[in-house]
């Protein structure tokens, strides 16, 4: 959990110093002069179905700490890939524990629940149509290798034309989200919910051809149904074919920016909430050196092989990206306040979990909510005092209260060890010790 500030171990402290306290007091001065509520806004990052399971347990969390806070009544949402879904469905009035409920539980109300199977649907017809190019394209290719036209690597490289765009297929997806924003009281459309509900939901996605973003639901581009739009920000290349709207071509919105929250910023928000959930491991200063349960120490990311390695390098380059439009934001913004929640870079838990993988969804959702408590407990004093020229309080009651779960005793998984946050502290000072004696 941290906003602009950065941090060279681990979730890092609020960017918090006495120039940005006194802008905050002074803007809350401001709005009380004109009787005028605080503009809040949230931004939400990708990160896959698991990205998006630890956004709904954070939001979990937040929701019970900050009671003044309605989520599905804030100034304005982006979403980024997997958190185009969170997104839509807040901005239409859906609270985070109903989103749990219906994403993560699969029980609440049966029109609202969104089965995993739906992310796992082959491309049936990307598969059948690329197939069917394979005898031309191999055709074309012998002939001019033959001719020795072509070399045997562009030969190669002309038969990838048959290779699918992607593998599953997001049409059930969105068939399924455009029930749920159907519902009564929601809506399927950016205009109507835009209008109705005075705020401003933009979900945006990468045209393809151009490589730039397309933010669905601003002026211009709010034709398109919210459930489409989902679709178009969370097909990631190679797991989700591109999805055509208006006769282009548009892929996951995390290819261009990791959040994409100017365009709730250049709205004059007071207050921007972001959430991110996918960070480098830090396996220097890492609270357990494991890659499973029982398989040993991995010390070192590069003993875990190419699988780890490409991880780390997909969680670098998102973060550094954010990390420079965080800074740039300090910069063109200096009037909005923002902060960052992130999962803790020297906690494995996030690291190892397979973001494709929906069997661990439950046990991430419980982790996400309770590491996110941990988070603002022990960082209440500097947040409270940033959040409160806001408006927003810590219910300290709810906050305190070790007894709380997001999910019932059968759907966590691993119990929860009353003793783990100790441990988790001991482990980490141990591992210190450790590389310090290397070291000498």
């Amino acid at each position: 959990m941290k906003p602009t500030g950065m941090s060279t171990k681990g979730a890092a402290a609020p960017f918090f110093h006495p120039s940005r306290q006194a802008r905050s007091a002074d803007r809350a001065r401001a709005r009380g002069a004109r009787r005028g509520a605080p503009r809040i806004g949230l931004a939400l990052a990708g990160g896959g179905p698991l990205g998006a399971t630890w956004e709904l347990g954070a939001l979990c969390a937040l929701e019970e700490a900050l009671p003044d806070l309605d989520f599905t009544a804030l100034d304005g949402y982006v979403g980024v890939s997997a958190g185009s879904f969170i997104a839509a469905a807040l901005a239409n009035g859906m609270r985070p524990r109903a989103l749990c409920a219906s994403f993560i539980e699969n029980t609440g109300a049966a029109a609202d629940v969104v089965s995993p199977t739906l992310f796992v649907r082959p491309a049936v017809a990307e598969l059948l149509g690329r197939l069917a190019l394979l005898p031309l394209l191999a055709t074309q290719a012998g002939l001019q290798l033959a001719l020795g036209r072509r070399s045997l690597i562009a030969t190669v490289e002309r038969l990838g034309r048959a290779l699918p765009t992607g593998i599953f297929s997001s049409a059930p997806l969105e068939a399924r989200l455009k029930q749920v924003f159907s519902a009564p009281g929601r809506s399927d459309d950016f205009r109507r919910l835009n209008q109705r509900q005075n705020q401003r939901l933009v979900l945006v996605a990468t045209d393809l051809d151009s490589g730039e973003a397309a933010p669905f639901g601003q002026p211009g581009w709010d034709h398109v149904p919210i459930s489409r739009a989902v679709a178009a920000s969370a097909a990631l290349p190679g797991l989700f074919p591109p999805v055509a709207i208006g006769g282009r071509w548009y892929a996951d919105g995390a290819l261009k920016k990791t959040l994409h929250a100017r365009v709730l910023l250049d709205q004059g928000l007071d207050l921007l909430l972001c959430l991110n959930p996918l960070v480098p491991f830090d396996a220097t200063h890492s609270l357990r050196h494991r890659v499973l349960e029982g398989r040993g120490r991995i010390p070192r990311i590069v003993q875990g092989g190419l699988p780890l390695v490409l991880s780390q390098t997909f969680r670098t380059m998102i973060r550094s990206r954010l990390e420079l439009g965080l800074k740039g934001y300090e910069t063109s913004h200096p009037d909005t306040d923002i902060v960052l929640f992130e999962p803790d870079q020297r906690d494995p838990e996030m690291f190892l979990a397979n973001i494709l993988s929906y069997s661990q969804r439950r046990l991430v959702a419980e982790h996400a909510y309770q590491q996110t408590r941990d988070d603002l407990r022990s960082r209440r004093s500097a947040l409270g005092v940033l959040l409160a020229p806001h408006g927003l309080r810590f219910d300290d009651a709810a906050l305190n209260d070790n007894t709380r779960h997001l999910l019932p005793p059968e759907m966590r998984g691993r119990p929860r060890n009353a003793l783990a946050v100790p441990l988790k502290r001991l482990d980490a000072v141990l591992d210190d010790l450790e590389q310090a004696l290397s070291a000498a």
